[in-house]
């Protein structure tokens, strides 16, 4: 459709090119449609009138693009995703000078952003016929320009090297391939006072791996917005937020990008989210057989509430997604509500929070239940209100997995009794409250016998005769983890399971500490003796667990 319809089909009608007919024809078809096109199809209106009167209007040149083959370095100038986007050819290149056909010289938003898709070369912009445009794009490009966007990108590194007229792109290409190819779980990119720096998250820890020329930041902010298709190129005061699909070789994935505005420019972050890590099952997340076993009895059960608990970025969505995706079968419908909507689960029905327009996690929770669901999952515990429904989901026959921002399983108590949740709903409701940290692998290539510190072993409180088979590695550090002896992570637990004594205490508001020796006395081991646990096997080290458990564990 075309951007300004009603004032097209009055220049139409002022060059002769309309019979009163066809002005009624156009007026029966215009409501929510394109009149315009409904004439060509028609055949009431010839298509090359049509640009010749729109090239006419807009001060353009028309370009016969039927004609003329476009060179092949002109077509190289544009990638896949902006010829989806845009819908434009690039006709010809000669002098540093690129002609450019469009189709509707009223997109103003499309002609703006063009000379950003193009960095390089000064932009002519010339008038074609819509048809002749959109199967050039087919032919050259792969895409169909009818189809509805979202499509994955292809990042092919083959291409995007011998793509000598497109150096933004390349980069950018290279940016996301490297980051993936290491496993990295985000993209930093950081304007600073004299230069642009790239920083990816990996295992947790975030490395510099390239600085480039302050002015290469806003080409590559530009072509990141274009590859989301729904971020504005020339908004740059507030926040955006945004999705970018993308296919490395046979691999999909999603990046998640988000932007700030910084002193220096914005700040942009990625989140790598892999596709195919949604095939992960208990064992693959680094889970010994018994905490297996111990997840496999709760997602059995018929109904009650598991809550995963612990800071951002301890592992908790992903922990909740292994559990669906073991649980999902046709015979069980799944709801979950997500902010925002991380992974796209086959077969499961996703809900994604627009508190801008009411969908908060109570409100599209409500609405869920009505959906009569067998398992719902909700992303995160916020509020006394999201925390009610889904107490009261669970009692009356729903499975209900959910997180909460606590530092230890037993906290979890507190926490939903300082959201107003009274002590015997908890008790009720509640299967079991499990805490979760990560912890760094130590790294398979490098990875070697050796001994704890006297301070660790301080640290630690730990007496290693106890264990019948100790077997403690570090790495020495090698190229395949960067020199840091880690590679990979994997969790560990604190499991807190509300058994007929646990609700008892529960219900007669015992504190948080008493509870927790309690559990301890029952069997419940902790963060940090679970940490021991996989230090002793080789997996992890003193280090890590100490890192990330504190120093002064009881």
């Amino acid at each position: 459709m075309y951007s300004n319809e009603e004032y097209l089909v009055q220049l139409l009608q002022e060059a002769g090119l309309l019979a009163p007919e066809d002005l009624e024809f156009a007026q029966e078809v215009g409501d929510g449609n394109s009149a315009v096109l409904a004439l060509v199809k028609d055949e009431r209106l010839s298509e090359e009138d049509l640009a010749r009167t729109l090239a006419t209007n807009a001060g353009m040149d028309f370009y016969n693009l039927a004609a003329e083959v476009p060179d092949q370095g002109a077509l190289d100038a544009m990638d896949k995703a902006s010829a989806g986007r845009y819908k434009v050819v690039p006709a010809k290149l000669a002098d540093g000078v690129l002609t450019v056909a469009v189709w509707d010289p009223f997109d103003i938003e499309t002609l703006d952003a063009l000379p950003h898709v193009f960095t390089g070369y000064q932009c002519e912009f010339v008038l074609s016929q819509r048809s002749t445009i959109f199967g050039m794009i087919k032919d050259f490009y792969g895409v169909d320009p009818d189809a509805a966007p979202g499509d994955a990108i292809d990042i092919d590194m083959g291409a995007i090297e011998s793509a000598d007229d497109a150096p933004i792109i390349k980069l950018v290409g290279e940016i996301l391939q490297e980051a993936f190819s290491m496993s990295a779980s985000d993209i930093h990119i950081e304007p600073m006072e004299d230069r642009m720096r790239i920083r990816l998250r990996m295992d947790g820890a975030l490395h510099v791996v390239a600085e480039h020329p302050l002015r290469l930041h806003g080409p590559i902010m530009a072509r990141l917005k274009i590859m989301t298709g729904s971020m504005s190129i020339d908004e740059k005061r507030v926040p955006q937020d945004g999705r970018i699909q993308a296919k490395l070789g046979k691999k999909e994935i999603d990046l998640r990008v988000s932007t700030v505005p910084t002193n220096h420019g914005e700040s942009v972050v990625m989140r790598i989210l892999d596709k195919s890590s949604l095939l992960l099952g208990l064992a693959e997340l680094g889970f010994f057989s018994d905490d297996e076993e111990m997840f496999n009895e709760l997602i059995a059960l018929p109904d009650g509430i598991i809550l995963v608990t612990g800071p951002t970025g301890s592992g908790k969505t992903t922990t909740l997604y292994a559990c669906l995706n073991t649980i999902n079968r046709p015979d069980r419908k799944i709801i979950t509500v997500e902010d925002p909507v991380e992974y796209m689960l086959p077969g499961i029905n996703q809900v994604p929070v627009k508190a801008s327009i009411g969908m908060t996690f109570a409100a599209a929770l409500r609405s869920m239940l009505r959906q009569s669901p067998n398992i719902v999952m909700v992303g995160e515990i916020r509020d006394e209100e999201t925390a009610a429904i889904a107490i009261n989901a669970s009692l009356t026959g729903h499975l209900v997995f959910s997180t909460l921002h606590t530092n230890d399983a037993p906290s979890s108590v507190a926490r939903l009794s300082d959201m107003g949740i009274k002590p015997f709903l908890i008790a009720s409701a509640t299967r079991a409250m499990i805490a979760q940290r990560l912890v760094k692998k130590v790294c398979p290539e490098c990875g070697g016998s050796t001994e704890m510190s006297e301070r660790e072993l301080r640290l630690l409180n730990v007496d290693l005769s106890k264990f019948s088979d100790v077997n403690l590695r570090r790495g020495a550090g090698c190229k395949l983890c960067r020199q840091t002896g880690y590679k990979g992570r994997l969790g560990i637990l604190e499991t807190f399971r509300m058994s007929e004594e646990m609700k008892n205490l529960v219900t007669q508001e015992l504190s948080t500490p008493a509870l927790r020796r309690r559990a301890r006395e029952l069997g419940m081991r902790t963060l940090r003796e679970d940490g021991i646990r996989k230090m002793v096997a080789g997996v992890t080290t003193a280090e890590e667990v100490i890192r990330v458990t504190g120093m002064d564990e009881d």
